[in-house]
């Protein structure tokens, strides 16, 4: 019911913006969140959006990353400034409802230095 896009190859410094579309209706949607799993490495947390717009930000990624989404929930954004190698991962959205959690696949962020 997920789809992420937007990876991609990008140099040092670059930008990416990943989007994450939903099909389908999640009903009582309460936050929508990125997360990210580099090689070798458990998955993290990288952002998430409130239905009442309220965000967060992991500290490695705050001031570079801004998390948003569309008013009717059905697509959710995160724009990446200022990409550095350790940005290099597989993100993934995740949208949370009083019914549980729903996971669109991964989309790939390679960062070259």
């Amino acid at each position: 019911q997920l789809q992420a896009s937007g990876g991609g190859l990008v140099q040092a410094g670059g930008s990416l913006r990943l989007s994450c579309s939903r099909s389908g209706t999640i009903s009582g949607i309460r936050v929508m969140a990125w997360y990210r799993q580099a090689p070798g490495k458990e998955r993290e947390w990288v952002a998430s959006i409130t239905a009442g717009c309220h965000k967060r930000y992991a500290d490695s990624v705050e001031g570079r990353f801004t998390i948003s989404s569309d008013v009717a929930k059905t697509t959710l954004y995160l724009q990446m400034n200022n990409l550095n190698h350790e940005d290099t991962a597989v993100y993934y959205c995740k949208f949370n409802s009083p019914w549980g959690d729903v996971w669109g696949q991964g989309t790939l962020v390679t960062v070259s230095s």
